[in-house]
């Protein structure tokens, strides 16, 4: 087993809306209790525990009493968050105080983790709750996003959180036992998958949509968060929030008790994470086999000379996709010249470039190599 700091190991479990409410909308308290129970005995063996929980609009929406189907409008889910927002804490504050636990509440925003303050800011926050013997309950900040920039899903968010807590281990519940190599819900021969040791194409076409009317995200969205945690160096395991102790079968990697997906053994740093797997991509870039070799092999930066199409719109620090020869996606960087310009710096050597335009398209320190 690995050991964290201080001699703990650290654990975020991230759970559903599908599963911490109930079909008419309302925190699942027996759901919830049950977990903080193993929160609880997670402590007593010296293992800190981060939670980020989903449900705050799906309980804001059954708080109104609104019987039709949830909106869709961006500053109406705003407003119903903020509604269910402390309604869900409540939930969890009932459930860890059975324990003599305390819940703090921690609502993130994704420029916490792009800008550096803001970035060590949040990682002190959590640090200090966790010394204080205190559970953070963590949440995006939905009542104040901005729907141009926010996480998506609260898969992604817990695994940008188990990076910011340095944790060894991320635990994504939801309402299904792990990853099947077919959707079950259409395939009985379909068997659960329980070791993951490299995320392919094969293994993203397996993952499914949502399961549920209520959440977001889906096993797509799991498995990009698994791809975010194990890039980080923290292990994940997709499982089953319905199963008794399965916090402490996922900590202590009993068979069956999920997918569980190994960890890489070089970590990126919280900003390169960002870029790779927060970012949605604005467009591409095609280069040729040399630009490749210089990004992939010698670690250089995208120079425009390497650059043989553009595709899509963007302006200056739009995240985009870089692609070799052969069509295939195998970096992603924030890019320094426009589109719009393209004719201008396209396939040009730095030194050809108007006075106005950066030497290069994507700086290393901006670029992510995916292969």
């Amino acid at each position: 087993m690995t050991v964290a700091r201080r001699g703990y190991r650290t654990l975020v479990v991230k759970v559903g809306s599908s599963s911490v409410t109930t079909a008419g909308g309302q925190p699942d308290a027996a759901l919830i209790d049950r977990l903080a129970d193993e929160i609880a005995e997670r402590h007593r063996v010296g293992e800190e525990t981060v939670v980020v929980t989903s449900g705050a609009i799906a309980v804001g929406w059954a708080a109104l009493g609104r019987g039709e189907p949830r909106p869709s409008d961006p500053s109406v889910l705003q407003a119903v968050s903020a509604v269910g927002q402390h309604r869900l804490m409540r939930a969890w504050q009932d459930g860890l105080g059975r324990h003599g636990l305390l819940a703090g509440q921690v609502l993130l925003a994704p420029l916490d983790f792009v800008h550096r303050r803001q970035y060590l800011h949040a990682r002190r926050t959590l640090a200090r709750l966790l010394e204080l013997g205190v559970v953070p309950v963590v949440n995006e900040n939905d009542a104040v996003a901005d729907e141009e920039i926010r996480f998506g899903d609260n898969d992604r968010l817990g695994a940008l959180v188990a990076h910011l807590a340095g944790a060894e281990l991320l635990v994504l519940l939801t309402d299904t036992p792990g990853l099947f190599t077919a959707d079950p819900r259409t395939e009985s021969a379909a068997s659960l998958i329980e070791e993951v040791l490299e995320i392919d194409h094969r293994l993203e076409q397996v993952a499914g949509g949502p399961g549920s009317d209520v959440g977001s995200g889906g096993m797509a969205s799991k498995l990009a968060a698994a791809r975010i945690a194990v890039w980080s160096g923290v292990e994940a395991v997709i499982a089953d929030a319905a199963r008794p102790g399965v916090l402490a079968a996922a900590a202590k990697g009993q068979p069956g008790a999920g997918t569980r997906f190994r960890a890489r053994s070089r970590r990126l740093p919280s900003r390169k994470l960002w870029i790779a797997f927060a970012l949605g991509s604005a467009g591409s870039l095609v280069v040729d086999a040399g630009a490749r070799r210089a990004v992939v092999e010698e670690g250089r930066s995208l120079l425009p000379a390497g650059v043989t199409a553009v595709r899509g719109s963007f302006v200056a620090e739009d995240a985009v996709e870089i692609a070799g020869p052969d069509g295939r996606v195998f970096a992603k960087g924030l890019v320094r010249l426009p589109s719009a310009r393209a004719s201008e710096w396209v396939g040009r050597r730095s030194g050809a470039l108007p006075d106005d335009l950066a030497g290069e398209v994507v700086h290393r320190d901006d670029l992510v190599v995916l292969t």
